[in-house]
């Protein structure tokens, strides 16, 4: 059985043949059962001690006759206070014919290429074609790997990056200096958001950052960071101004504050989702209406993701 670290994930895993390749594994379907959440709770002494404790994400998925894969997270936002990472995986992936283990793959690096690609693959359909200004809320991990995958289905000229803390948003920058786009980091969020033509938004708010008010026509906001019921990226006007897309139905309109609140409270019906990016990628048409429509794309993150990844990769290391 093979290790593999984060290094050998990122190099086998580059956004233009990470796109194709999901896009690919939504058409071909497989099957996802919804994640299973736990929370743990905060330690009385030591490290997050007092704090909000983590969460374990486990996420299984399997295509008869492949692979099945299963990916283990666990999510601590504290850790950020002590200088480590608040996002911790790793990832398992079986022959789906015997059951033998054939690698086990650094999660956190699995993910951060996945998400990125699968918002970006969501754009692809959704954003406008002639979209050149990117705007990036939050400098956690994903940031850099979102704003690279968004960057290569769409010609961005021009990058906006914000985050509460300034300094943390300034190293992503420093990060993307290669990017044929001009690149700032701003502190008006509301200014920066009624200009956009496309808003990318990975944070663990609870409060929401996008307004729809502030939203001009022709938008398209991908919402990444929230994934669970609490947190809020979005407020209820941006769902109910925009065109409704989530990565999963099942995941997302049971797992994502940003729809369980609005549906909860009658503003968004079910049926309001015009669909999933398995009805993106099947029917392979450009989705949005018009120039002027605003779209929403809320991922909450799928287990064929990881799957298909996680194939890209051991493929590539197949001799």
């Amino acid at each position: 059985m093979r290790s593999i670290d984060a290094a050998t994930v990122h190099a086998a895993l580059p956004y233009g043949k990470l796109i194709p390749h999901l896009r690919a594994a939504f058409r071909a379907g497989g099957e996802v059962p919804v994640r299973s959440h736990y929370h743990i709770a905060a330690p009385q002494d030591g490290i997050g001690a007092g704090g909000a404790g983590g969460t374990l994400l486990l996420m299984p998925a399997w295509q008869p006759g492949r692979h099945i894969g299963i990916k283990a997270v666990s999510v601590y936002p504290d850790n950020a206070k002590v200088g480590l990472p608040s996002v911790t995986g790793a990832y398992l992936l079986l022959d789906a014919r015997t059951g033998l283990p054939k690698a086990v793959i650094d999660g956190v690096a699995l993910t951060l290429r996945r998400t990125g690609c699968a918002s970006a693959l969501a754009a692809d359909y959704l954003a406008r074609k002639d979209a050149r200004h990117l705007l990036m809320i939050g400098a956690g991990s994903l940031a850099p790997h979102l704003i690279r995958a968004h960057c290569s289905v769409r010609s961005y000229t021009r990058i906006e990056i914000w985050n509460r803390n300034r300094a943390r948003a300034e190293e992503v920058a420093a990060k993307l200096t290669d990017l044929n786009a001009a690149i700032a980091v701003i502190d008006d969020l509301e200014a920066a958001i009624r200009v956009a033509d496309t808003i990318s938004c990975a944070t663990l708010s609870r409060q929401p950052l996008v307004l729809g008010e502030w939203l001009r026509p022709g938008t398209h906001v991908d919402l990444v960071g929230g994934f669970t019921p609490e947190m809020r990226e979005a407020d209820d006007a941006t769902l109910t101004r925009g065109s409704v897309w989530v990565d999963s139905r099942e995941g997302a309109l049971k797992e994502a504050g940003d729809l369980v609140v609005p549906l909860k409270h009658g503003l968004l019906r079910p049926e309001d989702v015009r669909g999933d990016l398995f009805a993106l990628c099947r029917a392979d048409n450009y989705a949005r209406r018009d120039d002027r429509e605003i779209t929403v794309f809320k991922s909450v993150g799928l287990a064929l993701e990881d799957l298909a990844a996680a194939e890209l990769v051991v493929q590539g290391l197949t001799p």
